[in-house]
């Protein structure tokens, strides 16, 4: 990272690798429950780490025995109590930090481990790649206090498709990492002490495609949906393709590849 690491008293920031930062949820009293301080957080430390050219794949974690408990009940009690104008506000910015997680231009991974609880399972589900320790679990639990997922639904809709997000939201049954891989809410699942392992893995590919092509990616995919390929459809994917091949970044990666090579943008140890 570029800039100086800014102060939080929710989160850690550091640097993994070259080039590669992570996020660490650091609420480990409570099991690195979210309340308005830690969405804050997030969201700067996201907003921070798109904006260092130095930052290309950012790793999002959480602190001790567990990934999130997701919100913070104390947080929720408070909200049921405040007046509709500021639990739309509160929630607006709630809403915020999830689209700023899946929106980021760079890959994002999460590194999982023990309890991910309601929004918790949000945040797996809004990263690009999610890994999880053998040990992790997963519960969307919000109709347990009275409430529901309606933030995280999106996201968790997204990545196990409409009939499993609804059974996990109405049932809030906890399911653990081998039925989360089997569904789609994780990519990859490991021993506790083969995470790290395995999350390094997985970044050192991310590290050897190009920024910008991935930028590209996750511009594209994001407008696409499951369904008829239609003309417009047809048209979109052409007209990216016509100018990505002709960017500098493209042709570096084509020269690098003929001449066997690593390309610029790969860090060097």
């Amino acid at each position: 990272m570029s800039d100086p690491t800014p102060v939080y008293t929710t989160l850690k920031l550091s640097q993994r690798q070259a080039g590669v930062a992570q996020v660490t949820m650091a609420r480990e009293a409570v099991f690195n429950a979210f309340d308005e301080t830690m969405i804050g957080e997030l969201d700067d430390a996201f907003a921070r780490l798109v904006a260092d050219p130095a930052v290309r794949v950012i790793v999002l974690a959480g602190a001790g025995k567990h990934f999130s408990a997701g919100a913070d009940l104390q947080w929720m009690q408070r909200a049921s109590q405040a007046t509709p104008e500021w639990n739309l506000q509160d929630s607006r910015r709630f809403a915020g930090v999830y689209a700023r997680i899946e929106r980021c231009p760079k890959p994002v991974v999460a590194r999982i481990q023990g309890a991910a609880l309601g929004g918790g399972v949000g945040l797996a589900c809004a990263c690009d790649v999610a890994i999880a320790a053998d040990n992790a679990s997963f519960s969307v639990s919000e109709a347990k206090f009275g409430i529901l997922p309606s933030v995280i639904g999106p996201y968790v809709t997204n990545a196990v498709g409409k009939r499993h997000a609804r059974r996990l939201a109405l049932t809030t049954a906890r399911i653990g990492a081998d039925e989360a891989l089997r569904i789609g809410l994780v990519h990859q699942v490991t021993t506790l002490d083969g995470l790290d392992a395995t999350v390094d893995a997985t970044v050192q590919d991310l590290l050897a495609g190009g920024p910008e092509a991935q930028r590209e990616i996750k511009a594209l995919f994001a407008q696409l949906e499951v369904g008829p390929i239609t003309d417009e459809v047809r048209e979109l994917t052409a007209q990216t393709i016509t100018r990505v091949r002709g960017s500098d970044e493209a042709r570096e990666g084509f020269a690098a590849f003929l001449a066997k090579r690593p390309a610029r943008w790969i860090p060097q140890a």
